[in-house]
């Protein structure tokens, strides 16, 4: 389900239309749609809450956004790598388990 402008600035308080377009613009956003009357899927919308609160809650300038926000992806790919190998290690044989825990620890 996408989500428009309007209810998406009702979701975040105090939202800037130029400031969102701005992320657009800068790739740091996907949205559908022209200006004024964009279209977001639900990926997005969680995208355009972290970035709100990176600038105005925790005070990130906007030159430094793409570095952040590249870093917390990273992070993030790092945590569901790291669940995939847990699920695929729980699939082995228990001995086969310890040797590889032995060998990590």
């Amino acid at each position: 389900m996408m989500v428009t402008l309007e209810r998406l600035r009702l979701e975040i308080t105090g939202l800037d239309e130029a400031e969102l377009e701005r992320w657009i613009a800068a790739s740091l956003v996907r949205a559908e749609g022209a200006a004024g009357a964009r279209l977001f899927e639900e990926i997005d919308v969680a995208r355009i809450r972290l970035i709100y609160e990176l600038r105005h809650e925790l005070d990130i300038e906007e030159p430094a956004l793409p570095v952040v926000l590249s870093l917390m992806d990273q992070l993030y790919d790092l945590r569901r790598r790291g669940a995939q190998l847990n699920a695929a290690l729980a699939d082995l044989p228990a001995d086969v388990r310890q040797a590889i825990l032995r060998r990590l620890g």
